[in-house]
């Protein structure tokens, strides 16, 4: 079974004012066929954590490890990470001018699966999952994420996700800049996907409005580089009524 391990993750970063601690000792464990919300007030880190995962250069960890099934993922490459089945769904997806969708799409998941895929099983695969996700065909031909919309760049990112069949998904903030309508779109993808089996989803958000549709198994919150309090479902809707006030309150009293 899946299993990301994550122990006593300390991570900096260098700013002109020298190195700044942005996570302070982070313990998670995430299994297939689990969803983790992780929640926080901003800068309080958890844009962060998905981006160390996922092997962001710009953060250098102090100590702690990171393991998919048993695999060091810190002694990884960014692109051998994606090829032991990590995704990141990034906040702000960049654009790459002059690669069609299509052609990325095409040329990620030969990166992943170390072959090409068969040209006709995969037109097939990739129209039956813009279906899914209301995607017109012609959007296979756009340059990637230049000129789209919010809504147009999340379900790229859900797209890339069900085609690539992670271990584990980490999405940051996929239901940031999204409608009501291009939400229930994308949190449909993120079901599908987890209804594939044996598959982790790390769902970081500021908001509980995607967990009313993408229901998690564990949430945890994040509040100045820690996860401060864990618990099921419900801690979302205790959240969702009470804010981060307490969290702050504590910290300030600590101090």
């Amino acid at each position: 079974m899946t299993e990301l391990h994550i122990r006593d993750l300390r991570v900096s970063i260098d700013t002109d004012g020298g190195e700044r601690e942005i996570l302070r000792g982070v313990n998670l464990t995430i299994k297939g066929n689990e969803t983790h919300a992780v929640m926080g007030p901003n800068g309080s880190g958890k844009s962060t954590l998905a981006y160390v995962i996922a092997g962001h250069p710009k953060y250098r960890v102090t100590s702690g490890s990171i393991t998919l099934d048993g695999a060091d993922l810190l002694a990884l490459s960014v692109d051998a990470r994606a090829r032991a089945g990590v995704f990141l769904a990034m906040q702000y997806p960049v654009e790459v001018p002059g690669v069609s969708v299509s052609n990325f799409l095409r040329t990620s998941v030969t990166a992943i699966r170390g072959e090409a895929p068969k040209l006709r099983t995969w037109t097939k695969d990739v129209k039956e999952a813009m279906n899914e996700l209301s995607m017109d065909p012609s959007f296979a031909e756009r340059n990637v994420n230049e000129g789209f919309s919010g809504g147009e760049k999340k379900r790229h990112e859900i797209l890339q996700m069900e085609l690539l069949n992670p271990a584990i998904a980490v999405l940051d903030e996929t239901d940031s800049g999204l409608d009501v309508d291009a939400l229930k779109v994308v949190s449909d993808g993120v079901n599908r996907f987890r209804e594939r089996g044996d598959k982790g989803v790390l769902l970081i958000t500021h908001y509980t409005r995607i967990l009313k549709y993408v229901r998690p198994d564990f949430v945890h919150v994040f509040f100045d580089g820690e996860i401060v309090e864990s618990g099921g479902p419900e801690l979302a809707d205790i959240l969702e009524s009470e804010g981060y006030e307490r969290y702050v309150n504590k910290a300030a009293n600590i101090s």
